[in-house]
């Protein structure tokens, strides 16, 4: 695939000296896809070399600048679970006339750095759309034929609208000993152990688009959505010396959530006056239920915990452009944002035959308020023909309150902003630099008590969190191999304040703050072309992610990696398009690796050995559509834990150590996608 770079040229891409355009837009059609038999502007973004898609972050905090990669028309989308990646999905690919890649920092976007792909749609006044239709067959799990999925889309001179409909099942299931040994390695008890989880997910969500001759532009999208997961784990326990038992978990949810976004952009003044505004509600009741017993009825215990979740996020943002000449604009931002979650919360115990009786939460019934207001100003300009530079700085100001169990209110003021440089060192190099300095995102159940039957643990809520605030320093480089493919690397560090760990409160432990801590890391995307080695229409595609860390231990004094964080990350994929032949054929392969969990009195890791491994067969026009068939696990991975609980606390002798491991099972994964 060779991207043309004549097709687009950056209208504000000015010499400051000559007032001529200095730098071309790569792009790319629907032939360079057709290989793929793309369906939607989703599979051919997904297709580019070197380019991953990194979507407005569904968990940032309010709306915000611009954080992912992908724009449609020149503009981001006005959404959050609803972005720019669900976006696409909704495009076909027959109305994509081309996607843009380019330097995001050419756009009067604020955020945008390293490479952005524009998609730019056709408006056909005709309406059009694509299917889908998968089926899943498993292990210890009745098969599902329910996953589909709708998109259409059209338009009529200045308006264009899209539509989906979605289902998408989710299906999971291992089974496996688990060996409960003392402190010094006997062991007390063997379990064998069968977990399902089965969920139903569907959604609903479109877009309308407006764009009339006098240049004001308008978008409204929206989403609503249901998830019902039902999980399920049974053990038949074999402890030394006692009599056989049993262990029943089930935990569900009865989760609906929906978003509507809108924006509109019109010409005032000197500049352009663009006016955001979102709206996201979520309700989750949730359910947990555990009994333990030995088959000849003693030792008899139930427990049932209930918590229901209300969630809301209101925002509303302005952004003023002005100046946009030579090379150079300003950007002034306004944003406003009121987030809540409301929880109410019951634990409820019996011992033996006799009801359930109500047992004390502490800070569990709890309602959580945010209100946020930020202003920041940006300039963008064109230093040379190969380096651009961008600049924000801004400030915002936010009210955490907390009332029902615990009540708290404490007010924030906080700097954010960054510095970005841009050099294109030739035609097939481009670098990027960035110093950021970010306010993170609060999870808002951080603050209130919950409680894990499964598990035997819970975390106390904490009403004296306060967001992190982090300083990153990145280097991105693009490189383009020519018909080899391409490549993306960034490394980066990053050094935090107040970061979010877990630390002692009370008689228990829970979510809260630490001084200090760093991380740094290094990402790969990459796309690397086999025809030059003699195998036509053959790629490899590659992703890897690797991370390091370290915080100091609020219990013990000692230094180690951040809770949980991610050590590694690896996927590669070959695939083989047949020349001539409307087959294709692939193999991939993913794995991961994990830090150890910390709590006051336990210490936990989650693996999967020795990773996920699938292999593919593909045909491309039967009767039109596309038909695949994939079995996955072909490796066997395994889910294991392991589990350490200690005496009191983690400075005790440990008490019991738990051991699992669990078999995944083969899948097997039919699919069919068509358009019309």
């Amino acid at each position: 695939m060779t991207a043309t770079s004549s097709l687009a040229v950056a209208p504000w891409a000015y010499s400051a000296e000559t007032e001529e355009p200095i730098s071309e837009v790569a792009a790319f059609t629907l032939e360079d896809f057709l290989q793929y038999s793309p369906r939607t502007a989703l599979d051919m973004v997904e297709r580019i070399p070197g380019f991953a898609i990194q979507g407005d972050n569904n968990n940032q905090r309010g709306f915000g600048q611009a954080q992912g990669n992908v724009l449609i028309n020149g503009q981001r989308v006005s959404g959050k679970s609803n972005g720019a990646v669900e976006a696409l999905g909704r495009i076909v690919a027959q109305n994509v006339v081309r996607i843009e890649l380019v330097d995001g920092s050419q756009f009067d976007i604020p955020g945008l750095s390293g490479q952005v792909v524009n998609v730019v749609t056709n408006g056909l006044d005709k309406t059009s759309g694509t299917w889908k239709w998968a089926s899943r067959f498993r292990d210890n799990l009745p098969p599902y034929y329910n996953e589909f999925n709708i998109a259409l889309s059209g338009g009529k001179g200045a308006l264009g609208w899209t539509f989906e409909l979605d289902s998408s099942p989710e299906r999971g299931a291992n089974n496996g000993p688990e060996y409960i040994t003392d402190g010094q390695g006997n062991l007390l008890e063997k379990r064998l152990e069968d977990f399902t989880h089965a969920a139903e997910y569907a959604s609903v969500a479109g877009s309308l688009a407006w764009k009339p001759a006098g240049g004001a532009v308008g978008n409204i999208n929206a989403r609503a959505s249901i998830y019902e997961p039902d999980n399920k784990e049974v053990s038949k326990t074999y402890p030394v010396g006692g009599p056989e038992g049993r262990r029943l978990f089930k935990g569900s949810e009865d989760e609906w959530n929906a978003e509507l976004g809108a924006d509109y952009e019109f010409g005032i003044g000197p500049g352009r006056l663009k006016t955001i505004g979102l709206v996201r509600r979520e309700y989750s009741p949730i359910t947990d239920e555990f009994l333990r017993a030995n088959i000849d009825g003693s030792d008899l215990s139930r427990s049932l915990f209930q918590q229901t979740i209300d969630e809301g996020e209101y925002i509303l943002r302005s952004e003023y452009a002005f100046g946009k000449f030579a090379g150079r604009d300003w950007q002034i931002a306004a944003e406003g944002a009121f987030n809540y979650l409301e929880a109410t919360s019951s634990l409820r115990e019996a011992e033996g035959i006799g009801p359930l009786q109500a047992v004390d939460l502490s800070n569990a019934n709890s309602r959580v308020e945010e209100q946020r207001g930020e202003i920041s100003v940006t300039h963008g300009r064109q230093i040379l023909p190969s380096l651009s530079a961008q600049l924000s700085v801004g400030m915002e100001v936010s009210e955490l309150s907390q009332s029902g169990d615990v009540s708290n209110v404490r007010t924030f003021t906080r700097p954010k902003g960054y510095a970005s440089l841009s050099w294109q060192a030739d035609e097939s190099l481009k670098l990027i630099t960035r110093l950021e300095r970010e306010v993170g995102q609060l999870d808002f159940f951080d603050f209130i008590s919950s409680v894990n039957l499964n598990a035997g643990n819970g975390q106390t809520g904490n009403s004296e969190i306060v967001p992190e605030q982090i300083w990153t320093l990145s280097l991105q480089t693009e490189k383009d191999f020519g018909a080899w493919g391409a490549a993306t690397v960034k490394v980066f560090g990053s050094s935090i304040e107040d970061i979010v760990d877990r630390v002692p409160i009370g008689d228990g432990d829970g979510p809260g703050n630490l001084d200090t801590a760093w991380q740094i890391g290094a990402e790969v995307d990459a796309t690397f072309k086999l025809d030059p080695l003699g195998v036509p229409g053959a790629e490899i595609s590659f992703n890897g992610e690797w991370y390091d860390s370290e915080v100091t231990d609020p219990l013990t004094g000692e230094t180690r990696p951040i809770n949980g964080n991610t050590i590694y990350y690896l996927f590669s994929e070959l695939r083989q398009d047949i020349p001539k032949t409307n087959w294709a054929w692939g193999i991939g392969f993913e794995r991961s690796k994990s830090n150890r969990f910390y709590r006051l009195s336990e210490v936990s890791l989650e693996a999967h050995p020795p990773g996920f491994g699938y292999v593919y067969i593909e045909d491309k026009d039967i009767f039109g559509a596309t038909g695949r068939i994939t079995i996955g696990n072909i490796t066997n991975q395994n889910d294991n834990f392991w589990r350490e609980i200690y005496d009191g606390s983690r400075l005790g002798d440990v008490l019991i150590r738990e051991t699992r491991e669990r078999d995944f099972g083969q899948i097997l994964t039919l699919r069919l996608e068509g358009t019309f």
